[in-house]
C-alpha cells in the first residue's frame, strides 16, 4: 500500500459512489478495502448489513432472519431496506463502495431508483476481468480465519499467514477453514450463476455511461493502481459530459425560440396582431397588401390538365396538321374541323 500512495494525488474526489462489478474471486473484496483506505469512505456489504442486521435484531434483521432459516433468498425489499438506512449515516456524506450489490437486473433498477430519489446516483461501475481459470483456483484456495474473518488464499503464498503472524483478535494462530460455498464442486455452480445473472449489468451500466473495465489479474498494487486509473478517467470524463449537457440543451432552447415566435406570427414583416388575438395582414407602405406575392404567385399557377385531355389534344393536333398538308397539295383551302369533335352549333359543315 505505501507504494501506492502516489494515487491518492489523483482526481478522484467527486467520484466516490462506486459499485465493483466482477465475478466471484475477482478481487472485489480486496480492492474494496484498498479504496477505503485510500480515499476514506465506506465499504458498504450486503453480507455484513445482513449479519448486522439480524445481530441487532431489527425489524429488517428480524425478517431477513425469517427467510435465511427458511432456506429461502432474502427479498430485495429487505436489502434495499437496509441500504437505504446505511446509506442514511452520516460517514457515507463523501460517498460510498458498493459490494455484492446490486447481483441481477431487478436489483439494479431497484438501486437505480432509490439513489435517484436520495439524490446520490452512481458515478462510477467498475467491472473486475478475470479468466474463469483463475477465478477457479482463486475460489478453491480461499481459506476464512474463524475468529478474525480474515480471508487468505493458500495458492496465493504473498496473501497466505506466516508461522510468525497470529491472529489479531486472539493473539493465537490463524483457525483456517473453507467455506462450504469455496470448494471447486460449487464454483462452477456460481460462475454460471454470475454470467447468467450478473454479467447483463455490464450492458445495463454502460448503457448509463459510467461503466469502466479493468484487468483484475496479475499483482494486487498493480489491479489497485489500473483500478485508481479507471476512476480517474470517469473523473476527467464527468465535467465535459456534463458541460456538453448544458451546450445541448442551450441549443435546444436557442432552436424552439423562434419557432415560437413564428406560430405566434412575431417579426414576420406582413403578420401582425390584432386586438382579438389573430394574425391581420398589415398594408406595405404601396398600398397593396404584404401577402400580396403568394396571391400573384397562386394567379400565375395553371390549372392542371387531366392526362386523357392532353392526349386528345395532343392527336387532334396531328389530324389537323396532317389534313392542312394534304389540302395544301390539292391547291385548296384547308377547311376547319368541328371543335372537340363535336356535331351541332358551331361545328364546320361538310361540303
Amino acid at each position: 500500500m505505501a507504494s501506492l500512495s502516489r494515487t491518492q494525488d489523483l482526481d478522484v474526489q467527486h467520484i466516490m459512489r462506486i459499485v465493483l462489478l466482477g465475478a466471484p474471486g475477482s478481487g472485489k473484496g480486496t480492492q474494496s478495502q484498498r479504496l477505503v483506505k485510500l480515499h476514506s469512505i465506506p465499504q458498504i456489504s450486503t453480507g455484513d448489513l445482513l449479519r448486522a442486521a439480524v445481530a441487532k435484531g431489527s425489524d429488517l434483521g428480524l425478517r431477513a432472519k425469517a427467510a435465511m432459516e427458511a432456506g429461502a433468498l432474502v427479498d430485495d425489499e429487505i436489502v434495499l431496506g437496509m441500504i437505504r438506512e446505511r446509506l442514511a449515516e452520516p460517514d457515507v456524506r463523501s460517498g460510498f463502495i458498493l459490494d455484492g450489490f446490486p447481483r441481477n437486473q431487478a436489483q439494479a433498477q431497484a438501486l437505480e431508483g432509490l439513489l435517484r430519489e436520495l439524490g446520490q446516483p452512481l458515478d462510477a461501475v467498475v467491472q473486475m476481468e478475470v479468466e474463469y481459470a483463475e477465478l477457479t483456483r482463486r475460489i478453491s484456495g480461499r481459506r476464512t480465519c474463524a475468529d478474525c474473518g480474515r480471508v487468505f488464499n493458500v495458492y496465493d503464498p504473498a496473501s497466505g499467514p506466516t508461522p510468525a503472524e497470529a491472529c489479531p483478535k486472539t493473539g493465537g494462530p490463524h483457525q483456517l477453514f473453507q467455506r462450504p460455498d469455496d470448494n471447486e464442486e460449487t464454483v462452477a455452480q456460481r460462475l454460471r450463476v454470475y454470467e447468467e445473472k450478473t454479467r447483463p449489468l455490464i450492458a445495463f451500466y454502460r448503457r448509463r455511461g459510467v461503466l469502466r473495465t479493468i484487468n483484475a489479474q496479475g499483482d494486487v498494487d498493480a489491479v489497485t493502481q489500473r483500478l485508481e486509473q479507471a476512476l480517474q478517467a470517469s473523473s476527467s470524463n464527468a465535467r465535459p459530459r456534463r458541460a456538453t449537457k448544458s451546450a445541448a440543451l442551450r441549443v435546444r432552447r436557442a432552436v424552439r425560440r423562434p419557432a415560437r415566435r413564428k406560430a405566434a406570427g412575431v417579426g414576420k414583416p406582413g403578420l401582425r396582431k390584432s386586438a382579438t388575438g389573430k394574425a391581420s395582414v398589415r398594408q406595405g407602405p404601396s398600398g397593396s397588401p404584404a401577402g400580396k406575392r403568394k396571391r400573384r404567385g397562386a394567379n400565375k399557377s395553371v390549372a392542371k390538365r387531366s392526362p386523357s385531355r392532353d392526349s386528345t389534344l395532343r392527336s387532334q393536333g396531328r389530324r389537323i396538321s396532317s389534313r392542312s398538308r394534304t389540302v395544301a397539295k390539292a391547291g385548296k383551302r384547308p377547311r376547319r374541323p368541328a371543335a372537340t369533335g363535336r356535331k351541332g352549333k358551331g361545328a364546320t359543315r361538310r361540303g
